[in-house]
């Protein structure tokens, strides 16, 4: 899920790659220190970078402005599709059928084998192979008929219809609500020149940036909202200007969802009750 938390790393990074371009073993673009962070900075350890000439930005919360943007009901998306890496391929030799089981026998796999009207499945463990899973497959097929097994091939003896399948399950994506935070990037700077480069800069390329990607894969709309310029007369080395930026993004939980492999279907005259089920 996206949280509050994640936000501002994201934002901190992209101040970050704004001020230093080529990266931080390189110069900035003010060619001094720049302190990049979240949070609000410690006093004491601030004014020793101001009287050394250097430049902290931070990211914090604005806990004043924050607002429920949930809109509509999200529907479970899958996030990424997982493609099994078992496989399952049968043929008939003669009068009777053979299912060999290759690849690798990852977890969260189904293998199943639909023999005629029997159906049997196997979840795939840790430590399972190709053999582990005939083998297993094999046992379940031999309590209603013949099933002889050698290696990771499995032969089934009179029969009409063997199908093999392998699915896998599914991480989906449910969007729980959305909300739209102000977010503070804060330049303190050691003198007027210094934060009117290093504020522009920031402004501009965030202003320039419609959406932002966050850690599980959702975008934030991120919107300019103002701009405050401090000069602190207490302190005359500290010159500051806040840029506040709305971030509207969406929390979401993460589920795993088994995958069908074999589905059954019940056939009955119109009004009476089933006389046949196509599997069992």
């Amino acid at each position: 899920m996206a949280d509050q938390s994640d936000v501002e790393t994201v934002l901190t990074t992209l101040v970050g790659a704004i001020v230093y371009p080529q990266g931080t073993l390189a110069p900035s673009i003010l060619g001094i220190t720049c302190r990049i962070y979240r949070g609000w900075p410690n006093s004491a350890a601030l004014d020793a970078d101001l009287a050394a000439g250097r430049v902290n930005i931070t990211v914090f919360p604005d806990a004043r402005h924050q607002q429920n943007t949930t809109r509509w009901a999200n529907e479970d998306a899958v996030t990424q599709a997982i493609v099994p890496t078992l496989t399952i391929a049968t043929a008939m030799v003669g009068g009777a059928s053979t299912a060999t089981i290759g690849g690798t026998a990852g977890l969260g796999q189904l293998a199943g084998l639909l023999v005629d009207n029997l159906a049997v499945v196997h979840r795939t463990a840790a430590g399972d192979t190709p053999e582990v899973v005939a083998a297993t497959l094999a046992s379940y097929l031999r309590t209603q008929r013949i099933a002889v097994l050698a290696g990771a091939t499995i032969t089934i003896p009179g029969t009409h219809l063997v199908v093999g399948r392998v699915v896998a399950d599914q991480y989906v994506q449910k969007q729980t609500r959305r909300q739209r935070q102000n977010f503070r990037i804060s330049c303190w700077c050691p003198n007027p020149a210094t934060r009117d480069v290093v504020a522009a800069a920031v402004d501009a390329a965030l202003a320039a940036q419609d959406f932002i990607t966050l850690p599980d894969g959702t975008f934030g709309r991120l919107r300019f909202v103002s701009s405050t310029v401090f000069d602190q007369s207490q302190d005359a080395s500290l010159y500051r200007r806040d840029l506040l930026y709305g971030v509207d993004y969406a929390t979401t939980q993460t589920i795993v969802l088994p995958s069908m492999i074999f589905g059954d279907a019940e056939l009955s005259p119109n009004g009476a009750s089933a006389v046949q089920s196509l599997l069992g």
